[in-house]
């Protein structure tokens, strides 16, 4: 078994993992406390949009972002300024639906960790003469850090197993597109089941730690009696 053939994939889909998240984390942020905080009738309309991933399959979504990054679509605009003809079947496609697809699962937690905070806290350190940014990180931010604990684990994990929106627009390009679940399925089909197995197993290892490390946050944020 050549270690260079697994290894491949499993950096190629980290990097895509890690990007993801600090960019989820920076887009997240202000939909999450928009979402928890303000009244007004469209955040029921933001929360479905945000939240759609999570019903629509993952080849319906991966569908349209193909249409969406292709040569045809605004994806294809901007791959015109630097000189290429599209974003699909390439890395920065696979970060935008890989953004699409995980941001229900950064927005989730944040907005209930956001709207948890009371909201006598806020007009106290707003009374105290708390600015907008200096109110966001000294308060909110410290506040709410289970929910950033619990969105950067999940959106970390679901771009890590994502398969059906990756499939339809990266493809199966070797060290461009080839992430982890694509690598399983080829392996399968290939039927070469020790790469699989390698793969695979250590998915289901990776998995238990996700939702151990979750568990562990909410217990802890729930205090001594959660």
């Amino acid at each position: 078994m050549s270690f260079e053939t697994l290894l491949a994939p499993i950096t190629l889909t980290i990097a895509l993992a890690a990007t993801v998240t600090a960019i989820l984390l920076i887009v997240g942020t202000p939909i999450a406390l928009w979402l928890a905080r303000s009244k007004s009738a469209g955040t029921t309309i933001i929360g479905a949009l945000v939240t759609l991933p999570l019903v629509l399959p993952p080849t319906v979504l991966g569908f349209y972002l193909l249409l969406a990054l292709g040569p045809f679509g605004p994806g294809g605009a901007l791959a015109g300024l630097w000189g290429a003809r599209t974003l699909a079947f390439s890395f920065p496609g696979l970060v935008i639906g890989s953004v699409i697809a995980s941001l229900p699962f950064m927005v989730q937690p944040l907005r209930n960790a956001f709207a948890a905070i009371e909201t006598e806290v806020i007009e106290a350190a707003e009374t105290l003469g708390a600015r907008r940014w200096a109110l966001f990180f000294r308060v909110l931010l410290p506040l709410a850090r289970p929910g950033y604990l619990v969105g950067g684990i999940m959106a970390f994990a679901h771009t890590i197993g994502e398969f059906g929106v990756v499939l339809m627009i990266g493809g199966n390009i070797p060290g461009q597109t080839k992430v982890l679940s694509i690598a399983i399925y080829d392996f399968v089909e290939r039927l070469e089941w020790d790469k699989a197995h390698v793969l695979a197993g250590g998915m289901v290892i990776f998995a238990f730690f996700v939702v151990f490390s979750t568990l562990m946050v909410n217990r802890k944020s729930m205090g001594p009696l959660g």
